[in-house]
Protein backbone atom coordinates (compact mmCIF):
# COMPACT_ATOMS: atom_id res chain seq x y z
CA UNK A 1 0.00 0.00 0.00
CA UNK A 2 1.14 3.58 -0.72
CA UNK A 3 2.11 6.07 1.98
CA UNK A 4 -0.07 9.08 2.78
CA UNK A 5 1.54 11.95 0.84
CA UNK A 6 2.98 14.99 2.61
CA UNK A 7 5.60 14.88 5.34
CA UNK A 8 4.07 17.80 7.26
CA UNK A 9 0.66 16.16 7.32
CA UNK A 10 2.31 12.94 8.48
CA UNK A 11 4.16 14.69 11.33
CA UNK A 12 1.01 16.50 12.40
CA UNK A 13 -0.98 13.28 12.47
CA UNK A 14 1.69 11.56 14.57
CA UNK A 15 1.84 14.45 17.01
CA UNK A 16 -1.92 14.49 17.39
CA UNK A 17 -2.06 10.73 17.81
CA UNK A 18 0.38 10.61 20.73
CA UNK A 19 -0.68 13.69 22.70
CA UNK A 20 -3.40 14.35 25.25
CA UNK A 21 -4.67 12.66 28.37
CA UNK A 22 -7.55 10.24 28.65
CA UNK A 23 -11.06 11.71 28.73
CA UNK A 24 -14.56 10.32 28.33
CA UNK A 25 -14.19 11.09 24.63
CA UNK A 26 -10.56 9.96 24.39
CA UNK A 27 -10.16 6.79 26.51
CA UNK A 28 -6.40 6.73 26.79
CA UNK A 29 -3.39 7.77 24.75
CA UNK A 30 -3.46 6.74 21.12
CA UNK A 31 -0.84 4.30 19.88
CA UNK A 32 -0.99 5.33 16.24
CA UNK A 33 -3.24 6.34 13.38
CA UNK A 34 -4.86 4.91 10.27
CA UNK A 35 -2.57 5.11 7.27
CA UNK A 36 -4.74 3.62 4.53
CA UNK A 37 -8.06 1.79 4.09
CA UNK A 38 -8.86 -0.76 1.38
CA UNK A 39 -12.18 -2.55 1.88
CA UNK A 40 -12.19 -4.56 5.07
CA UNK A 41 -8.42 -4.22 5.46
CA UNK A 42 -6.19 -1.33 6.40
CA UNK A 43 -2.72 -0.14 7.29
CA UNK A 44 -1.99 1.50 10.62
CA UNK A 45 1.09 3.48 11.61
CA UNK A 46 1.95 2.61 15.22
CA UNK A 47 4.46 4.32 17.49
CA UNK A 48 7.18 1.93 18.70
CA UNK A 49 7.61 3.78 22.00
CA UNK A 50 3.87 3.57 22.72
CA UNK A 51 3.90 -0.15 21.96
CA UNK A 52 6.90 -0.68 24.22
CA UNK A 53 5.02 1.05 27.02
CA UNK A 54 2.02 -1.22 26.51
CA UNK A 55 4.13 -4.38 26.73
CA UNK A 56 4.99 -3.52 30.30
CA UNK A 57 1.32 -3.19 31.27
CA UNK A 58 -0.15 -5.60 33.80
CA UNK A 59 -3.22 -6.16 31.61
CA UNK A 60 -2.02 -8.90 29.18
CA UNK A 61 -4.65 -7.82 26.63
CA UNK A 62 -3.29 -4.27 26.53
CA UNK A 63 0.22 -5.69 26.37
CA UNK A 64 -0.77 -7.68 23.27
CA UNK A 65 -2.07 -4.65 21.34
CA UNK A 66 0.08 -3.96 18.32
CA UNK A 67 1.35 -7.54 18.13
CA UNK A 68 0.27 -10.05 15.51
CA UNK A 69 -3.09 -11.45 16.60
CA UNK A 70 -3.76 -8.53 18.96
CA UNK A 71 -6.81 -6.26 18.81
CA UNK A 72 -6.93 -2.49 18.38
CA UNK A 73 -9.84 -0.06 18.00
CA UNK A 74 -10.59 3.00 15.90
CA UNK A 75 -13.42 5.45 16.51
CA UNK A 76 -15.86 6.35 13.73
CA UNK A 77 -18.39 8.83 15.12
CA UNK A 78 -19.85 7.23 18.24
CA UNK A 79 -18.81 3.72 17.16
CA UNK A 80 -15.64 1.77 17.89
CA UNK A 81 -14.30 -0.45 15.11
CA UNK A 82 -12.33 -3.51 16.20
CA UNK A 83 -9.43 -4.75 14.08
CA UNK A 84 -7.03 -7.68 14.39
CA UNK A 85 -3.37 -7.26 13.48
CA UNK A 86 -2.33 -9.58 10.66
CA UNK A 87 1.26 -8.48 9.95
CA UNK A 88 3.86 -5.97 11.17
CA UNK A 89 6.86 -4.31 9.55
CA UNK A 90 9.08 -1.28 10.16
CA UNK A 91 8.00 1.89 8.41
CA UNK A 92 10.38 2.77 5.58
CA UNK A 93 10.34 6.51 6.26
CA UNK A 94 10.36 6.69 10.09
CA UNK A 95 12.47 4.43 12.32
CA UNK A 96 10.24 5.07 15.35
CA UNK A 97 7.09 3.82 13.59
CA UNK A 98 5.71 0.37 12.76
CA UNK A 99 3.27 -0.41 9.95
CA UNK A 100 0.50 -2.83 10.96
CA UNK A 101 -1.72 -4.58 8.43
CA UNK A 102 -5.12 -5.21 10.01
CA UNK A 103 -8.50 -6.80 9.27
CA UNK A 104 -11.59 -4.95 10.50
CA UNK A 105 -13.90 -7.49 12.13
CA UNK A 106 -16.77 -5.70 13.86
CA UNK A 107 -17.98 -2.70 15.78
CA UNK A 108 -19.54 -1.65 19.06
CA UNK A 109 -21.12 1.42 20.58
CA UNK A 110 -19.09 3.90 22.62
CA UNK A 111 -20.16 4.15 26.24
CA UNK A 112 -20.75 7.82 27.03
CA UNK A 113 -19.23 8.00 30.50
CA UNK A 114 -16.07 5.95 30.03
CA UNK A 115 -15.62 5.96 26.27
CA UNK A 116 -15.27 2.16 26.31
CA UNK A 117 -16.69 -0.22 23.75
CA UNK A 118 -20.04 -1.87 24.46
CA UNK A 119 -22.58 -4.05 22.59
CA UNK A 120 -20.11 -5.52 20.11
CA UNK A 121 -21.47 -6.94 16.83
CA UNK A 122 -19.85 -8.54 13.81
CA UNK A 123 -19.58 -6.53 10.59
CA UNK A 124 -18.64 -2.92 9.86
CA UNK A 125 -21.09 -0.14 8.95
CA UNK A 126 -18.63 2.68 8.22
CA UNK A 127 -14.86 2.60 7.85
CA UNK A 128 -12.46 5.24 9.27
CA UNK A 129 -10.59 7.77 7.15
CA UNK A 130 -6.78 7.97 6.99
CA UNK A 131 -5.49 9.88 9.98
CA UNK A 132 -8.05 8.49 12.46
CA UNK A 133 -6.41 7.62 15.75
CA UNK A 134 -5.83 4.04 16.90
CA UNK A 135 -6.17 2.82 20.49
CA UNK A 136 -5.42 -0.39 22.36
CA UNK A 137 -8.21 -2.74 23.46
CA UNK A 138 -8.14 -3.64 27.17
CA UNK A 139 -9.28 -6.76 29.01
CA UNK A 140 -12.68 -5.37 29.96
CA UNK A 141 -13.45 -4.50 26.35
CA UNK A 142 -12.23 -7.93 25.21
CA UNK A 143 -14.74 -9.51 27.61
CA UNK A 144 -17.44 -7.39 25.98
CA UNK A 145 -16.35 -8.54 22.51
CA UNK A 146 -16.49 -12.22 23.46
CA UNK A 147 -19.55 -12.02 25.71
CA UNK A 148 -22.30 -14.46 24.74
CA UNK A 149 -24.85 -11.60 24.93
CA UNK A 150 -27.76 -13.82 25.88
CA UNK A 151 -27.12 -16.40 23.16
CA UNK A 152 -26.94 -20.11 23.99
CA UNK A 153 -23.21 -20.73 24.40
CA UNK A 154 -20.69 -23.07 25.98
CA UNK A 155 -17.46 -21.88 27.62
CA UNK A 156 -14.45 -23.87 26.45
CA UNK A 157 -11.39 -21.96 27.68
CA UNK A 158 -9.71 -18.57 27.88
CA UNK A 159 -8.92 -16.08 25.13
CA UNK A 160 -5.21 -15.71 24.44
CA UNK A 161 -3.34 -13.81 25.90
CA UNK A 162 -5.74 -13.05 28.75
CA UNK A 163 -5.97 -15.09 31.92
CA UNK A 164 -9.66 -14.56 32.67
CA UNK A 165 -11.50 -13.58 29.47
CA UNK A 166 -13.67 -16.62 28.75
CA UNK A 167 -13.97 -18.03 25.24
CA UNK A 168 -17.43 -19.19 24.24
CA UNK A 169 -18.89 -21.07 21.29
CA UNK A 170 -22.37 -20.10 20.13
CA UNK A 171 -24.03 -23.51 20.04
CA UNK A 172 -26.90 -22.78 17.64
CA UNK A 173 -24.67 -21.03 15.10
CA UNK A 174 -21.91 -23.65 15.37
CA UNK A 175 -24.22 -26.65 14.99
CA UNK A 176 -26.59 -25.02 12.52
CA UNK A 177 -23.81 -24.61 9.98
CA UNK A 178 -21.57 -27.56 10.98
CA UNK A 179 -18.06 -27.44 12.45
CA UNK A 180 -14.63 -28.99 11.91
CA UNK A 181 -11.95 -29.67 14.56
CA UNK A 182 -8.51 -30.00 12.99
CA UNK A 183 -5.14 -30.71 14.59
CA UNK A 184 -2.06 -32.90 14.32
CA UNK A 185 -1.78 -36.05 16.42
CA UNK A 186 -0.68 -35.27 19.96
CA UNK A 187 -2.03 -31.70 20.12
CA UNK A 188 -4.98 -32.59 22.38
CA UNK A 189 -7.52 -32.87 19.56
CA UNK A 190 -9.47 -35.79 21.05
CA UNK A 191 -9.57 -34.13 24.47
CA UNK A 192 -10.77 -30.89 22.87
CA UNK A 193 -13.53 -32.81 21.05
CA UNK A 194 -14.55 -34.49 24.32
CA UNK A 195 -14.55 -31.12 26.12
CA UNK A 196 -16.82 -29.52 23.51
CA UNK A 197 -19.21 -32.48 23.52
CA UNK A 198 -19.30 -32.60 27.33
CA UNK A 199 -20.20 -28.90 27.46
CA UNK A 200 -22.92 -29.40 24.83
CA UNK A 201 -24.35 -32.35 26.77
CA UNK A 202 -24.36 -30.29 29.98
CA UNK A 203 -26.15 -27.43 28.21
CA UNK A 204 -28.67 -29.80 26.57
CA UNK A 205 -29.16 -32.96 28.68
CA UNK A 206 -32.07 -33.97 26.43
CA UNK A 207 -30.03 -33.53 23.24
CA UNK A 208 -29.29 -36.07 20.52
CA UNK A 209 -25.63 -36.63 19.62
CA UNK A 210 -24.16 -39.57 17.66
CA UNK A 211 -20.38 -39.92 17.83
CA UNK A 212 -18.54 -42.26 15.43
CA UNK A 213 -15.48 -43.49 17.36
CA UNK A 214 -13.04 -45.46 15.17
CA UNK A 215 -10.48 -46.21 17.91
CA UNK A 216 -12.60 -46.91 20.99
CA UNK A 217 -11.25 -43.77 22.72
CA UNK A 218 -14.40 -41.94 23.76
CA UNK A 219 -16.14 -44.65 25.77
CA UNK A 220 -13.93 -43.79 28.75
CA UNK A 221 -14.90 -40.12 28.45
CA UNK A 222 -18.68 -40.58 28.32
CA UNK A 223 -19.30 -43.59 30.52
CA UNK A 224 -21.94 -41.81 32.61
CA UNK A 225 -23.01 -39.08 30.20
CA UNK A 226 -23.72 -41.32 27.22
CA UNK A 227 -24.72 -44.71 25.86
CA UNK A 228 -21.88 -46.85 24.53
CA UNK A 229 -22.33 -49.19 21.55
CA UNK A 230 -19.83 -51.60 20.00
CA UNK A 231 -20.00 -54.92 18.18
CA UNK A 232 -21.25 -56.61 21.37
CA UNK A 233 -24.47 -54.57 21.66
CA UNK A 234 -24.90 -52.46 18.51
CA UNK A 235 -27.30 -54.99 16.91
CA UNK A 236 -27.62 -53.13 13.61
CA UNK A 237 -29.84 -55.15 11.24
CA UNK A 238 -28.40 -55.79 7.77
CA UNK A 239 -31.73 -54.94 6.12
CA UNK A 240 -31.29 -51.28 7.13
CA UNK A 241 -28.74 -51.01 4.30
CA UNK A 242 -29.94 -49.39 1.08
CA UNK A 243 -29.12 -50.93 -2.29
CA UNK A 244 -25.79 -49.10 -2.72
CA UNK A 245 -24.62 -50.33 0.68
CA UNK A 246 -25.77 -53.88 -0.12
CA UNK A 247 -23.58 -53.72 -3.22
CA UNK A 248 -20.56 -52.60 -1.21
CA UNK A 249 -20.89 -55.68 1.01
CA UNK A 250 -22.08 -58.38 -1.40
CA UNK A 251 -20.75 -57.41 -4.84
CA UNK A 252 -17.06 -58.28 -5.21
CA UNK A 253 -16.48 -57.92 -8.95
CA UNK A 254 -15.18 -54.84 -10.81
CA UNK A 255 -15.82 -53.04 -14.10
CA UNK A 256 -18.66 -54.12 -16.39
CA UNK A 257 -19.06 -57.40 -14.48
CA UNK A 258 -19.88 -55.44 -11.33
CA UNK A 259 -22.90 -53.84 -12.98
CA UNK A 260 -24.18 -57.26 -14.06
CA UNK A 261 -23.86 -58.58 -10.49
CA UNK A 262 -25.54 -55.45 -9.09
CA UNK A 263 -28.51 -55.79 -11.44
CA UNK A 264 -29.02 -59.40 -10.37
CA UNK A 265 -28.74 -58.44 -6.68
CA UNK A 266 -31.30 -55.65 -7.14
CA UNK A 267 -33.85 -57.98 -8.70
CA UNK A 268 -33.41 -60.70 -6.08
CA UNK A 269 -33.28 -58.27 -3.16
CA UNK A 270 -36.54 -56.63 -4.20
CA UNK A 271 -38.19 -60.06 -4.45
CA UNK A 272 -36.91 -61.04 -0.95
CA UNK A 273 -38.30 -57.81 0.56
CA UNK A 274 -41.62 -58.27 -1.23
CA UNK A 275 -41.88 -61.76 0.31
CA UNK A 276 -41.76 -60.39 3.89
CA UNK A 277 -44.88 -59.31 5.80
CA UNK A 278 -43.74 -55.67 6.00
CA UNK A 279 -42.98 -55.64 2.29
CA UNK A 280 -46.44 -56.95 1.42
CA UNK A 281 -48.02 -53.98 3.21
CA UNK A 282 -46.32 -51.43 0.90
CA UNK A 283 -47.94 -50.76 -2.47
CA UNK A 284 -44.85 -49.42 -4.27
CA UNK A 285 -41.89 -51.21 -2.76
CA UNK A 286 -38.37 -50.05 -3.71
CA UNK A 287 -35.04 -51.80 -3.36
CA UNK A 288 -33.84 -49.02 -0.97
CA UNK A 289 -36.72 -49.36 1.50
CA UNK A 290 -35.59 -50.56 4.98
CA UNK A 291 -37.78 -53.67 5.00
CA UNK A 292 -36.87 -56.74 7.10
CA UNK A 293 -36.11 -59.77 4.93
CA UNK A 294 -34.46 -63.15 5.44
CA UNK A 295 -31.03 -63.82 4.00
CA UNK A 296 -32.22 -67.38 3.46
CA UNK A 297 -35.04 -66.00 1.26
CA UNK A 298 -32.48 -63.99 -0.72
CA UNK A 299 -30.35 -67.11 -1.19
CA UNK A 300 -33.38 -69.15 -2.32
CA UNK A 301 -34.35 -66.51 -4.88
CA UNK A 302 -30.77 -66.38 -6.17
CA UNK A 303 -30.81 -70.18 -6.48
CA UNK A 304 -34.09 -70.12 -8.43
CA UNK A 305 -32.83 -67.40 -10.78
CA UNK A 306 -29.60 -69.32 -11.29
CA UNK A 307 -31.61 -72.45 -12.14
CA UNK A 308 -33.26 -70.54 -14.96
CA UNK A 309 -29.80 -69.76 -16.35
CA UNK A 310 -28.39 -73.33 -16.29
CA UNK A 311 -28.82 -73.84 -20.01
CA UNK A 312 -29.49 -70.30 -21.23
CA UNK A 313 -26.48 -68.35 -19.94
CA UNK A 314 -23.66 -67.68 -17.51
CA UNK A 315 -24.33 -68.59 -13.86
CA UNK A 316 -21.09 -67.12 -12.47
CA UNK A 317 -22.66 -63.82 -11.25
CA UNK A 318 -25.14 -65.80 -9.14
CA UNK A 319 -22.38 -67.98 -7.74
CA UNK A 320 -20.29 -64.95 -6.80
CA UNK A 321 -23.22 -63.39 -4.92
CA UNK A 322 -24.15 -66.67 -3.18
CA UNK A 323 -20.57 -67.33 -2.12
CA UNK A 324 -20.16 -63.83 -0.67
CA UNK A 325 -23.44 -63.96 1.23
CA UNK A 326 -22.52 -67.39 2.61
CA UNK A 327 -19.11 -66.03 3.65
CA UNK A 328 -20.64 -63.08 5.50
CA UNK A 329 -23.25 -65.21 7.24
CA UNK A 330 -20.61 -67.69 8.44
CA UNK A 331 -18.10 -65.09 9.69
CA UNK A 332 -18.64 -64.42 13.44
CA UNK A 333 -17.05 -60.96 13.06
CA UNK A 334 -20.14 -59.91 11.13
CA UNK A 335 -22.54 -61.21 13.79
CA UNK A 336 -23.38 -57.72 15.14
CA UNK A 337 -25.05 -57.00 11.77
CA UNK A 338 -25.85 -60.29 9.99
CA UNK A 339 -27.07 -62.42 12.87
CA UNK A 340 -30.23 -64.42 12.24
CA UNK A 341 -31.62 -62.84 15.44
CA UNK A 342 -31.80 -59.43 13.73
CA UNK A 343 -34.56 -60.32 11.27
CA UNK A 344 -37.44 -58.95 13.36
CA UNK A 345 -38.73 -55.45 12.69
CA UNK A 346 -36.61 -53.62 15.29
CA UNK A 347 -36.13 -50.42 13.29
CA UNK A 348 -38.08 -48.16 15.67
CA UNK A 349 -36.25 -49.54 18.71
CA UNK A 350 -32.88 -49.15 16.95
CA UNK A 351 -33.60 -45.51 16.08
CA UNK A 352 -34.72 -44.83 19.64
CA UNK A 353 -31.57 -46.37 21.15
CA UNK A 354 -29.00 -44.84 18.82
CA UNK A 355 -30.48 -41.35 18.48
CA UNK A 356 -31.24 -41.05 22.22
CA UNK A 357 -34.99 -40.49 21.84
CA UNK A 358 -35.51 -39.64 24.66
CA UNK A 359 -32.06 -38.82 25.98
CA UNK A 360 -32.84 -39.54 29.66
CA UNK A 361 -29.99 -37.26 30.69
CA UNK A 362 -27.50 -39.26 28.56
CA UNK A 363 -27.75 -37.40 25.26
CA UNK A 364 -24.76 -38.87 23.42
CA UNK A 365 -24.32 -42.24 21.71
CA UNK A 366 -20.73 -43.38 21.29
CA UNK A 367 -20.54 -45.83 18.37
CA UNK A 368 -17.26 -47.72 18.79
CA UNK A 369 -16.49 -49.18 15.35
CA UNK A 370 -12.96 -50.33 16.28
CA UNK A 371 -14.16 -53.94 16.47
CA UNK A 372 -15.99 -53.81 13.12
CA UNK A 373 -14.18 -55.68 10.29
CA UNK A 374 -12.29 -53.12 8.24
CA UNK A 375 -13.98 -54.34 5.03
CA UNK A 376 -17.37 -53.03 6.17
CA UNK A 377 -16.47 -50.21 8.56
CA UNK A 378 -17.30 -47.59 5.93
CA UNK A 379 -20.63 -49.30 5.23
CA UNK A 380 -21.56 -49.30 8.94
CA UNK A 381 -20.75 -45.59 9.19
CA UNK A 382 -22.69 -44.96 5.96
CA UNK A 383 -25.79 -46.71 7.35
CA UNK A 384 -25.64 -44.75 10.60
CA UNK A 385 -25.10 -41.39 8.84
CA UNK A 386 -27.83 -42.07 6.29
CA UNK A 387 -30.28 -43.09 8.99
CA UNK A 388 -29.63 -39.80 10.79
CA UNK A 389 -30.37 -37.90 7.59
CA UNK A 390 -33.32 -40.04 6.47
CA UNK A 391 -34.91 -39.86 9.92
CA UNK A 392 -34.70 -36.07 9.77
CA UNK A 393 -36.31 -36.03 6.31
CA UNK A 394 -39.14 -38.48 7.01
CA UNK A 395 -39.95 -36.93 10.42
CA UNK A 396 -40.79 -33.55 8.91
CA UNK A 397 -44.15 -32.41 10.22
CA UNK A 398 -43.40 -34.08 13.57
CA UNK A 399 -41.95 -32.29 16.63
CA UNK A 400 -38.41 -31.52 15.53
CA UNK A 401 -35.53 -33.40 17.17
CA UNK A 402 -32.23 -32.05 15.74
CA UNK A 403 -29.32 -34.53 15.74
CA UNK A 404 -25.58 -33.85 15.84
CA UNK A 405 -23.43 -36.42 14.00
CA UNK A 406 -19.72 -36.26 14.91
CA UNK A 407 -17.16 -38.21 12.85
CA UNK A 408 -13.69 -38.76 14.29
CA UNK A 409 -11.00 -39.54 11.66
CA UNK A 410 -13.31 -37.87 9.13
CA UNK A 411 -10.73 -38.06 6.31
CA UNK A 412 -11.28 -41.85 6.25
CA UNK A 413 -14.90 -41.42 5.27
CA UNK A 414 -14.82 -38.27 3.11
CA UNK A 415 -11.42 -38.47 1.39
CA UNK A 416 -10.09 -35.78 -0.92
CA UNK A 417 -9.61 -38.29 -3.76
CA UNK A 418 -12.95 -38.77 -5.58
CA UNK A 419 -11.78 -42.15 -6.92
CA UNK A 420 -11.88 -43.77 -3.45
CA UNK A 421 -15.13 -42.27 -2.17
CA UNK A 422 -17.98 -44.66 -1.42
CA UNK A 423 -21.50 -44.44 -0.06
CA UNK A 424 -20.34 -42.95 3.24
CA UNK A 425 -18.67 -40.02 1.45
CA UNK A 426 -21.82 -39.35 -0.55
CA UNK A 427 -24.13 -39.28 2.46
CA UNK A 428 -21.77 -37.16 4.58
CA UNK A 429 -21.40 -34.79 1.63
CA UNK A 430 -25.17 -34.54 1.38
CA UNK A 431 -25.48 -33.87 5.12
CA UNK A 432 -22.84 -31.13 4.79
CA UNK A 433 -24.81 -29.46 1.98
CA UNK A 434 -28.40 -30.01 3.07
CA UNK A 435 -28.36 -31.15 6.70
CA UNK A 436 -29.15 -27.80 8.32
CA UNK A 437 -32.47 -27.62 6.40
CA UNK A 438 -33.62 -30.75 8.20
CA UNK A 439 -32.01 -30.27 11.61
CA UNK A 440 -28.91 -32.44 11.13
CA UNK A 441 -25.58 -30.98 12.29
CA UNK A 442 -22.21 -32.41 11.26
CA UNK A 443 -18.97 -32.29 13.24
CA UNK A 444 -15.77 -33.42 11.52
CA UNK A 445 -12.63 -34.26 13.53
CA UNK A 446 -9.38 -35.05 11.72
CA UNK A 447 -5.60 -34.74 11.96
CA UNK A 448 -5.17 -34.62 8.16
CA UNK A 449 -7.36 -31.83 6.77
CA UNK A 450 -5.56 -31.95 3.41
CA UNK A 451 -6.82 -35.56 3.00
CA UNK A 452 -10.40 -34.41 3.64
CA UNK A 453 -12.78 -33.45 0.84
CA UNK A 454 -12.44 -29.72 0.25
CA UNK A 455 -16.12 -29.43 -0.66
CA UNK A 456 -17.24 -30.91 2.67
CA UNK A 457 -14.82 -28.81 4.74
CA UNK A 458 -16.00 -25.66 2.94
CA UNK A 459 -19.52 -26.34 4.26
CA UNK A 460 -18.30 -26.15 7.88
CA UNK A 461 -19.23 -22.71 9.20
CA UNK A 462 -16.94 -22.97 12.24
CA UNK A 463 -13.29 -24.05 11.99
CA UNK A 464 -11.40 -25.02 15.16
CA UNK A 465 -7.75 -25.37 14.12
CA UNK A 466 -5.17 -26.71 16.56
CA UNK A 467 -1.45 -27.04 15.80
CA UNK A 468 -0.75 -28.37 12.31
CA UNK A 469 2.81 -29.44 11.52
CA UNK A 470 2.34 -30.41 7.88
CA UNK A 471 2.72 -27.65 5.25
CA UNK A 472 -0.06 -29.10 3.08
CA UNK A 473 -2.45 -29.17 6.03
CA UNK A 474 -1.61 -25.58 6.93
CA UNK A 475 -2.19 -24.40 3.35
CA UNK A 476 -5.47 -26.29 3.20
CA UNK A 477 -6.75 -24.67 6.41
CA UNK A 478 -5.64 -21.22 5.22
CA UNK A 479 -7.78 -21.67 2.13
CA UNK A 480 -10.77 -22.74 4.25
CA UNK A 481 -10.57 -19.88 6.76
CA UNK A 482 -12.16 -16.46 6.14
CA UNK A 483 -10.07 -13.36 5.50
CA UNK A 484 -10.46 -12.04 9.03
CA UNK A 485 -8.67 -15.05 10.49
CA UNK A 486 -5.59 -14.85 8.27
CA UNK A 487 -3.64 -12.90 10.88
CA UNK A 488 -3.88 -15.85 13.26
CA UNK A 489 -2.86 -18.52 10.79
CA UNK A 490 0.88 -17.94 10.95
CA UNK A 491 0.61 -19.12 14.56
CA UNK A 492 -0.72 -22.56 13.55
CA UNK A 493 2.67 -24.35 13.68
CA UNK A 494 3.54 -22.61 16.97
CA UNK A 495 0.35 -23.28 18.96
CA UNK A 496 0.86 -25.10 22.21
CA UNK A 497 -0.98 -28.31 23.05
CA UNK A 498 -4.64 -27.65 23.91
CA UNK A 499 -4.62 -24.34 22.04
CA UNK A 500 -6.66 -23.55 18.94
CA UNK A 501 -7.59 -20.79 16.55
CA UNK A 502 -11.36 -20.61 16.11
CA UNK A 503 -13.19 -18.67 13.44
CA UNK A 504 -16.56 -18.65 11.76
CA UNK A 505 -20.17 -18.66 12.87
CA UNK A 506 -19.53 -20.12 16.32
CA UNK A 507 -17.53 -17.15 17.61
CA UNK A 508 -17.96 -13.37 17.59
CA UNK A 509 -14.61 -12.81 15.86
CA UNK A 510 -11.61 -15.11 15.20
CA UNK A 511 -9.87 -15.99 18.46
CA UNK A 512 -6.96 -17.94 19.83
CA UNK A 513 -8.14 -20.12 22.72
CA UNK A 514 -6.44 -22.12 25.46
CA UNK A 515 -8.86 -24.99 26.18
CA UNK A 516 -9.93 -25.73 29.74
CA UNK A 517 -8.39 -28.75 31.44
CA UNK A 518 -10.79 -31.67 31.33
CA UNK A 519 -11.18 -33.84 34.41
CA UNK A 520 -9.27 -37.13 34.27
CA UNK A 521 -12.38 -39.32 34.21
CA UNK A 522 -13.91 -37.37 31.30
CA UNK A 523 -10.96 -37.59 28.91
CA UNK A 524 -10.73 -40.02 25.99
CA UNK A 525 -8.37 -42.96 26.32
CA UNK A 526 -5.89 -41.50 23.86
CA UNK A 527 -2.81 -40.83 25.98
CA UNK A 528 0.51 -41.61 24.31
CA UNK A 529 2.60 -44.39 25.90
CA UNK A 530 5.48 -43.21 28.07
CA UNK A 531 8.28 -45.32 26.60
CA UNK A 532 10.94 -44.30 29.11
CA UNK A 533 8.78 -45.49 32.00
CA UNK A 534 7.06 -48.52 30.45
CA UNK A 535 10.31 -50.00 29.16
CA UNK A 536 11.56 -50.25 32.74
CA UNK A 537 8.75 -52.67 33.62
CA UNK A 538 8.96 -56.44 33.19
CA UNK A 539 7.27 -59.60 34.38
CA UNK A 540 4.03 -61.41 33.45
CA UNK A 541 4.78 -61.38 29.72
CA UNK A 542 3.77 -65.01 29.14
CA UNK A 543 0.28 -64.56 30.61
CA UNK A 544 -0.15 -61.27 28.79
CA UNK A 545 0.83 -62.84 25.45
CA UNK A 546 -1.52 -65.81 26.04
CA UNK A 547 -4.48 -63.50 26.72
CA UNK A 548 -3.60 -61.39 23.68
CA UNK A 549 -3.33 -64.40 21.37
CA UNK A 550 -6.70 -65.70 22.59
CA UNK A 551 -8.42 -62.39 21.82
CA UNK A 552 -6.52 -62.16 18.53
CA UNK A 553 -7.73 -65.55 17.35
CA UNK A 554 -11.28 -64.97 18.56
CA UNK A 555 -11.25 -61.54 16.85
CA UNK A 556 -12.82 -60.10 19.98
CA UNK A 557 -11.87 -57.35 22.40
Amino acid sequence: MNDIPGAHAFDAAIAAAFSGAATAQDPGNAIGHVRQIAGGQGELLLDRAALAGLRAHRDPVLAMAGQVGGQVKVRVGTTWLIATTRALRLADDRAEAVVAEVDFLGEGDEERLTGRLQRFRRGVTSYPVPGARVFAVDGQELREIYAASGRAAIEIGTVHPSRDVRASLYVDAMLGKHFALLGSTGTGKSTAAALILHRICTLAPQGHVVMIDPHGEYGAAFGEAGALFDVSNLQMPYWLMNFEEHCEVFVTSEGATRQVDADILAKCLLAAKAKSRAGQEIAKLTVDAPIPYLLSDLMQILQLEMGKMDRAGDTSPYLRLKNKIDEVRADPRYGFMFSGLLVGDTMAAFVQRIFRLPGDGRPISIIDVSGVPSEITAVVVAVLARMVFDFAIWSRGEPQRPILLVCEEAHRYVPADPAVRGSVARILGRIAKEGRKYGVALGLVTQRPSDLSEGVLSQCGTIIAMRLNNDRDQAFVRAAMPEGARGFLDALPALRNREAIICGEGVAIPIRVAFDTLEEGRRPASDDPVFSALWRESGGEEAMIARTVQRWRAQGR
